[in-house]
């Protein structure tokens, strides 16, 4: 028994010894694997990641990183994944014209004398390019019952100065229109898009914040408060869009009428090329040409008769300054402030109260100058000769990326104003609507105060 107990004791401690020794050999290969993975990873990372979207894609150092770039590896923007879900899933209804009476008027005027291809030209011409970029895009639906959102149609802007509807014609006609729409009542207008494209923006339909203050409206204007008692632009609702750039200088598959010229061969410091029309900002810029008529350029712009500036001559002077100023006219947003992008001018804003579309994108301290309106004069000047051109070349290669958000394109483009505004769109669909006018029971059902199943409700609709 003894020699057993012995051999049993040995074994015992055999084994005990030989457990020690494993679980230290153990812990020292975890350990070295651990460190491995961790330095493994780390390689993987630095070859292999897909960088995170920054919250702006004009990072500041842009110049030393190709991560500045407007464009991930697969040709997509940067943004668009970061603030906006993975991919587009709208449905947008488009009214047609003959299916609501009015719309044809607000269209093309009371005799219909007014064309589309009309409105397209000119600074406003947006109002008509969403509408045609929307006809075609694969996210339009033609059932009502599966749309997220409507668009109304409407270039009234072209038609008001072309004589086509008088201000309370248009007020009218608005409101005949809403009346016969059941989703617009269904939503109380939340779901509903409006192009207003001018400075006065929605306030061309007198009567819009009793009607259309709840829904979507697409304007390149901000803050009116300047002017008006109320502001027509909401941030929370509302979506601000480019101008309407001349199609000839947006042109990216070819040349474009005026190509940029470099900085050592620009003959101005700066350049103001737009009509004073009494607004003081511009008269002060006017003034300060006289004085310094070798740093800044100011023509007295012609519209009409045989002084008229043509749109070849008007971007080869707008070419020739390394900047642009851009002051407020009758309203704070300028057409002038994309021009300058495409003739890569960098544009200087002296409009205190402008806003600027896609900020969740654009970083615009990096492609623009704003200066306080209430500083025109000689520092304004000096300030922009401090500059070096290194530092404007800088500026200039940003704004050239850019700038392809300012062309209203399709969305199928890998970057245009028209896939903007549809990402934009995306952040305010929602997924109930209601309005003071709905109702809804136990089963879903949507009803009126009457009780009234909303498929059977009938036009024309009563509003407030």
């Amino acid at each position: 028994m003894g020699s057993v107990s012995r051999g049993r004791s040995l074994f015992n401690a055999a084994t005990a010894h030989q457990n020690i020794v494993c679980g230290r050999a153990h812990q020292i290969s975890a350990l070295a694997l651990v460190v491995a993975t961790f330095l493994l990873t780390r390689v993987l990372d630095r070859l292999y990641c897909i960088p995170t979207p920054p919250s702006s894609y004009l990072s500041a150092d842009f110049e030393e990183s190709p991560a500045g770039s407007l464009f991930d590896h697969s040709g997509s923007l940067y943004w668009l994944r970061g603030f906006h879900g993975t991919s587009l899933s709208l449905k947008i209804y488009v009214y047609e014209e003959r299916e609501v009476d009015g719309l044809r008027e607000l269209m093309s005027g009371r005799d219909g004398k007014i064309s589309a291809e009309t409105c397209t030209k000119g600074q406003w011409g947006m109002q008509v390019k969403v509408h045609q970029l929307l006809l075609k895009s694969k996210f339009r639906t033609l059932k009502k019952e599966e749309a997220d959102l409507f668009f109304v149609p409407s270039y009234v802007k072209c038609v008001r100065m072309n004589g086509g509807l008088n201000d309370k014609e248009i007020n009218q006609t608005y409101v005949k229109v809403l009346g016969q729409m059941p989703y617009f009542r269904l939503s109380g207008g939340r779901d509903h898009i409006f192009v207003f494209p001018s400075g006065a923006g929605a306030h061309l339909f007198r009567s819009w914040a009793t009607f259309i203050n709840r829904s979507i409206i697409l304007t390149p204007e901000g803050d009116r408060t300047d002017k008006r008692p109320i502001s027509s632009f909401n941030s929370w609702k509302d979506i601000i869009i480019p101008g309407n750039v001349d199609d000839a200088m947006t042109t990216f598959k070819g040349l474009t009428i005026v190509q940029p010229i470099p900085l050592s061969k620009r003959k101005y410091l700066a350049n103001f090329l737009g009509r004073a029309q009494g607004k003081v900002g511009r008269l002060q810029l006017v003034d300060l040409a006289k004085l310094y008529p070798d740093k800044l350029e100011c023509p007295e712009l012609q519209l009409t008769g045989p002084n008229k500036l043509g749109r070849v001559e008007y971007f080869n002077h707008l070419r020739k300054a390394k900047f642009c100023l851009s002051p407020r006219g009758e309203s704070s947003w300028t057409l002038r402030f994309y021009e300058s992008f495409f003739v890569e001018c960098v544009p200087v804003i002296l409009s205190d109260q402008v806003e600027l579309p896609f900020q969740n994108l654009i970083d615009y301290t990096l492609i623009s100058i704003k200066w306080p309106s209430t500083r025109i004069g000689p520092q304004l000047l000096d300030y922009l000769e401090s500059i070096p051109d290194a530092a404007i070349e800088r500026m200039i290669a940003r704004g050239r990326e850019v700038r392809c958000l300012w062309v209203y394109a399709s969305e199928l483009e890998p970057c245009s104003a028209m896939l903007g505004i549809l990402w934009e769109l995306q952040r305010k669909v929602r997924r109930f609507q209601q309005s003071v006018e709905t109702f809804w029971l136990h089963n879903q059902s949507i009803v009126n105060r009457d009780l009234v199943e909303f498929h059977s409700w009938r036009t024309p609709l009563p509003l407030p």
